[in-house]
């Protein structure tokens, strides 16, 4: 997965763990693209400051994920909505093949409810 796509998901998720200051700086760097001289002169503090806050940051969000697993989940449960959706749209429905469709369909929900 892309490295900012990861950390905005991780962000997402855990965000709210961090204090409102790293907060700040994370979402200025990761999701406005800012970059650490326009960070760090817009808080006040060094670029090397806002490098290793950034950093302090990342590894605690990766730390959240590590033990809650909340963003694999969710990517995972994303998946089989998406295989869903897509036997949804190839399938032909007909007497013969309702059996079929129902049991794909509670092997997918099944799962989707184990990842829960």
């Amino acid at each position: 997965m892309d490295e900012i796509l990861q950390q905005a998901l991780l962000y997402d998720f855990y965000g709210e763990l961090l204090n409102d200051h790293q907060k700040e700086i994370y979402e200025q760097f990761i999701l406005e693209d800012l970059s650490l001289s326009e960070s760090a002169e817009a808080e006040g503090i060094s670029r090397q400051g806002v490098h290793d806050l950034v950093k302090r940051c990342q590894k605690a969000l990766e730390g959240y994920e590590a033990r809650l697993h909340l963003v694999r989940r969710f990517l995972s449960i994303k998946e089989k909505v998406r295989e869903m959706e897509t036997l949804l749209d190839t399938a032909e429905l007909t007497k013969e093949n309702q059996g079929e469709l129902r049991r794909q369909f509670r092997e997918l929900s099944d799962s989707i409810l184990e990842v829960l």
